[in-house]
């Protein structure tokens, strides 16, 4: 199956001289390689089945291919939100009424609450539920323009219910269009004494995991009362030696220590870092490590954004990802995700885009998408406006016409 789009302003994020040409794996870019879209005023797209096969001007269609006349609007990458624990069960609207009424999140998750409950209710919900649950989560972000997705366990916190929900993501992506990378979260919170349970973590639950996931990436939360930076260098060290991809959250409210560990160990990437002290990110922008910053939880509890400005300038590699979760980040909406980063977290548009695309794809290892060019997974956008600038500018509804996700129009 062919498909031609025509007359679009291409955001390729190449060289456009380099736009058909023979590409190399997909890599993060850094500093101000991230303003550089690649930018075709007016360009077409040829796909062939589920690859992009040629990138130009004046491209001929098949016999038979399907034509999208872009109409001079945006085309551009499929977005890719590289940090989600998309599949849960219930909610926490009860506790978000008490929050707004002046509760210290603190405390309600002392109470039980927070991410308790979640755990609860997944554990109370079959892996058929979740799975469904998540697809139609998955449905909604692809309309949305996410095409490429990555999805953690960690409200299970015991080993069945980690195998629980690490299938139900399985599953609920087994038929969805898009991509879905599944990531076992296996230093969250914790249910007895720190040592006992991280300690069974790292010698039981991991080992259990990575042989029912072979390759899965396994990621570790730093805070303060629960996975302290001692016990997720356990675990990362130990998954690393198996092979595995770690990553890390930290620095959510000020910095732990735990940036300089994730460097050291190779981690592919470290997220959350409003906390994060101005050292550590220079640190980090100096590494090879990628930052994901998650500016719709900042938004959504009513904290400080992360510098995100100010560590590219830094010459970091950085990613944007939506945290979408029942708790501190209910939003899926990448271009909302673009439009607070610009508004308040420093970044440029084009800097915005980048790290929604090319930079989140090389967050979650994957190397043939995020561009547009010949060769490369054929996720696009065509966007309703002509200016990519509009992705930032308007908020509060969808700047999405059509999604082509591996070579399918969708919708």
């Amino acid at each position: 199956m062919s498909l031609l789009i025509r007359n679009a302003r291409l955001l390729t994020l190449a060289a456009p001289a380099n736009a058909a040409a023979p590409v190399t794996p997909v890599r993060a870019r850094a500093g101000a390689a991230m303003r550089e879209l690649g930018i075709i005023p007016r360009g077409d797209v040829l796909v062939q089945g589920d690859k992009i096969i040629a990138v130009g001007a004046g491209l001929t269609a098949p016999e038979g291919a399907t034509v999208i006349d872009a109409e001079g609007r945006v085309l551009m990458p499929g977005f890719v939100d590289c940090h989600t624990h998309a599949c849960w069960a219930g909610n926490r609207l009860d506790e978000w009424d008490k929050i707004l009424a002046g509760t210290n999140p603190t405390e309600l998750t002392k109470l039980g609450g927070g991410i308790h409950s979640t755990v609860r209710a997944v554990r109370d919900s079959t892996r058929k539920q979740l799975a469904a649950w998540l697809r139609t989560r998955l449905d909604a972000m692809l309309r949305a323009g996410t095409t490429t997705v990555e999805v953690k366990s960690g409200y299970g916190l015991n080993l069945d219910g980690e195998l629980k929900l690490l299938h139900a993501i399985q599953r609920g992506a087994s038929e969805w269009p898009g991509t879905v990378v599944p990531t076992a979260l296996l230093g969250h919170a914790i249910e007895s004494d720190v040592a006992t349970y991280t300690r069974n973590i790292v010698r039981e639950v991991l080992p259990a995991i990575w042989h029912e996931f072979p390759g899965i990436a396994v990621e570790a939360s730093c805070e303060e009362h629960t996975w302290p930076v001692e016990a997720c260098v356990r675990l990362l060290e130990r998954a690393r030696k198996h092979g595995l991809p770690i990553s890390v959250q930290t620095d959510r409210d000020k910095s732990l220590g735990m940036i300089p560990e994730a460097i050291n160990l190779h981690a592919r990437s470290v997220s959350h870092l409003a906390g994060a002290s101005k050292a550590d990110l220079i640190a980090l922008a100096a590494s090879e490590t990628i930052a994901v910053m998650l500016p719709a939880t900042s938004f959504h509890t009513r904290g400080r954004y992360a510098r995100a400005g100010a560590f590219v300038d830094s010459g970091g590699r950085l990613a944007l990802a939506s945290n979408y979760n029942p708790g501190t980040a209910p939003g899926h909406s990448m271009p909302f995700v673009i439009a607070l980063a610009v508004r308040h977290a420093g970044l440029s548009v084009a800097e915005a885009i980048t790290a929604t695309t090319a930079n989140a794809a090389a967050a979650l290892g994957l190397t043939d998408r995020g561009t547009i060019e010949a060769g490369r997974r054929a996720d696009l956008l065509v966007l309703n406006h002509t200016d990519e600038r509009a992705l930032a500018n308007e908020f509060g509804g969808n700047p999405v016409d059509i999604v082509i996700c591996g070579g399918r129009r969708i919708g």
